[in-house]
């Protein structure tokens, strides 16, 4: 099997698909693996650490798409604006794809062009899955970062301190949603010495934050409905959010941190936090909105800018994976590589197995066909609530535990989960 790596094309994207390490697990393996140059250089991989390893490196970017049968992307279609790349007939396509995003007519145009793609933001919420569940490992990272940028920038510190000159009280660090990205969020916060709170709308991941150390903000809230049977928190109706921004309202002012992880895939985030909370925090309050790329849960967020309300910069990035590109690339390729070794078969080749759960949730265009397995049967989103940072807010119960038990917030993708998250 012939594996590709093109240089990614999206906007500020620094991260790398495959890094040296697991291409040369891949040629052990006996595959042959070829590398647009230069496409490592943002997570610091050079063309000689891939040469090194036993890949081939080619000049020419297309000329990857011309040989692999195989690609592995960072992000693609949906994923990015830059236009679609040019796959061939046969060729499979691995990545984050956007399948929300991506167009019917770019989709039609890959079903015409006999090309496979995966989506690997719609891997199951299964154990056999973890090591290929992407929003989790990049999803991680971006709970991480999001609390060492509102460290950096709060002019408080976050631990407390006893000294000859006072004491100095902790900074208050409050995390909405405890996903993968919250749990990372509140395990960070805790090792820096905040005084941490998480608050998410399934009352049973409460032991979860309890066990990293934080305090549980429990609301006056009808959560029955508010998990399916895969621990997912689903979308709630504008009667509930109406009364879960009212009681937040008691909480919000009290923090000197805000980080929030709500989105929900294919539809805007929920807006959970309004201006009015925001001007009743303390000037020089930091929020991170970690939902920002679909609209936000804070009112006065804007995707990749920062904005000031009454003293209160409020953060809307959408890149934080990124800006860790060598620890988030080690994540995302071991993702990759055991997602291709699903992919196979005994003999080396692609095996299209439509009972293997794990291919037929992410297979978005097949044999002439576009499948869309993140629709129902109406034709509409499915609006399960998950952390996406790009990535997500709603982690299923069990990485919750191994995110517990690990002291750490890490999802549990197989390879450590601590270079995750969305």
């Amino acid at each position: 099997m012939i594996v590709g790596v093109p240089t990614e094309t999206a906007d500020g994207e620094k991260r790398v698909a495959l890094t040296p390490p697991v291409a040369e697990d891949l040629v052990e393996d006996g595959h042959e693996v070829c590398v647009a140059s230069g496409a490592g250089e943002g997570a610091t991989y050079a063309d000689a650490d891939y040469e090194a390893v036993g890949c081939e490196v080619l000049d020419d970017r297309e000329a990857v798409f011309e040989r692999a049968e195989v690609l592995f992307q960072v992000r693609g279609l949906g994923a990015t604006d830059t236009g679609t790349d040019p796959y061939r007939e046969g060729q499979a396509v691995v990545g984050l794809l956007g399948p929300y995003e991506v167009a019917e007519d770019t989709l039609d145009d890959l079903a015409d062009r006999g090309v496979s793609a995966f989506s690997l933001e719609l891997m199951p919420r299964i154990s056999r899955a973890q090591s290929m569940d992407a929003l989790s490992s990049q999803a991680s990272l971006g709970g991480y970062q999001a609390t060492l940028m509102a460290a950096e920038e709060l002019p408080k510190m976050f631990p407390m301190e006893m000294t000859a000159a006072g004491t100095i009280q902790p900074a208050e660090v409050f995390v909405i949603g405890a996903g993968v990205a919250g749990l990372k969020a509140i395990a960070t916060a805790e090792r820096l010495g905040a005084s941490t709170k998480g608050h998410d709308v399934r009352l049973e991941v409460k032991r979860e934050v309890e066990s990293l150390g934080a305090d549980f903000v429990e609301l006056e809230l009808p959560t029955e409905e508010s998990g399916d049977e895969e621990g997912y928190a689903v979308e709630m109706g504008e009667e509930f959010y109406a009364e879960q921004r009212r009681q937040m309202e008691r909480v919000v002012p009290e923090s000197d941190v805000l980080i929030t992880t709500a989105a929900i895939p294919g539809r805007p985030a929920p807006e959970i936090v309004t201006t009015e909370m925001i001007e009743d925090m303390d000037p020089g309050s930091v929020v991170v909105d970690l939902a920002a790329e679909t609209g936000g849960n804070c009112e006065p967020t804007e995707a990749g800018e920062t904005v000031e309300v009454d003293g209160v910069r409020v953060h809307g990035p959408t890149d934080l994976p990124s800006r860790v590109s060598h620890t988030a690339s080690q994540q995302y390729a071991n993702n990759c590589k055991h997602f291709l070794d699903n992919l196979l078969d005994e003999e080396g080749d692609l095996d299209f197995d439509f009972e293997d759960e794990i291919i037929d949730s992410t297979l978005l265009v097949h044999d002439g066909t576009v499948r869309n397995p993140h629709l129902d049967d109406g034709g509409e989103d499915e609006g399960e609530e998950s952390e996406d940072g790009a990535e997500e807010a709603a982690a299923d119960e069990s990485d919750a535990d191994d995110a517990a038990a690990d002291g750490g917030g890490d999802s549990a993708d197989g390879d450590g989960g601590d270079g995750d998250g969305d």
